[in-house]
């Protein structure tokens, strides 16, 4: 998956609507979508997506939506 369907998903599974704002640098904790039920969203997007189990404190120390991506190709 390239990181622009990555940005995609990722901008669906934690409902944001303004996907052209987003870049592999955007700091998602920083977009106003962003609360607690947000890093129980990704831990399910990256079940689904990428059936990857992925844990909270992965989430905490990621920053950017590359740092996610890079979480979830690796």
């Amino acid at each position: 998956m390239q990181i622009t369907e990555f940005i995609e998903k990722l901008a669906e599974a934690i409902e944001i609507e303004d996907i052209a704002a987003l870049s592999p640098d955007t700091v998602f904790k920083d977009l106003e979508e962003w609360s607690s039920l947000s890093v129980m969203l990704i831990i399910a997007f990256f079940d689904e997506e990428f059936d990857k189990q992925i844990e909270e404190k992965d989430i905490h120390a990621a920053i950017t939506i590359n740092d996610l991506y890079q979480l979830a190709t690796a």
